[in-house]
């Protein structure tokens, strides 16, 4: 396929002889016709005029010839040039589609992104409350237990003061009892003595 500007230059140069030959016919014609004025004959006058006409018409022919061709040259470059634009077109469309194919991949993309981290976050905020709640009922539970705990130390406080004082009426118990039994021993001792006397 010939490139477009070696094209135009042909058509330049064809264009350029065709419209040389019109005029050159043109010239000729006229001179033809002055040649034949200035002899004074008829017949050459009339030749001379039918040479011109003819060669007149063949200039025209050539130059509505060459108007033709500019036409069609216009009409096959305005068709390319049109078939170009509907290429470069059909190109840019299928970028365009896919460039709105990527972006709409990386819109989802990024919008289910969006969608995990959300519901990462939801699940962390959840695991929150509930360390939170875990964390209260702890510390209820704690406080509890040290309220208990005091209770207790206390109870144990008042058990341990009850045992001191059972463990020192046990020891008053067998004061009395011992003194009680010597007293008993002192009296079977002393009626021992009463019988055998």
């Amino acid at each position: 396929m010939t490139s477009p500007s070696a094209t135009s230059v042909t058509r330049r140069r064809q264009r350029s002889t065709r419209l040389t030959v019109a005029v050159t016919l043109l010239v000729v014609a006229a001179l033809a016709v002055m040649g034949a004025a200035a002899t004074g004959s008829w017949l050459l006058v009339t030749l001379a005029a039918v040479l011109a006409v003819v060669l007149g018409a063949a200039a025209t022919k050539i130059t509505h010839a060459e108007l033709l061709a500019s036409r069609r040259d216009a009409a096959r470059d305005r068709a390319e040039q049109a078939q170009a634009y509907r290429r470069l077109t059909e190109e840019r469309a299928a970028e365009n589609k896919a460039f709105a194919d990527h972006m709409k991949r990386e819109l989802e993309s990024r919008e289910q992104a969006v969608a995990e981290l959300e519901a990462a976050l939801a699940a962390a905020h959840q695991r929150a409350a509930q360390a939170i709640r875990a964390r209260g009922d702890e510390a209820r539970r704690a406080a509890q237990a040290e309220r208990n705990g005091d209770a207790v130390r206390v109870k144990l406080e008042e058990a341990e003061a009850r045992a001191a004082e059972a463990i020192l009426r046990v020891a008053e118990l067998e004061q009395e009892l011992d003194v009680l039994r010597a007293e008993l021993d002192a009296e079977r001792a002393a009626g021992y003595r009463t019988k055998s006397a």
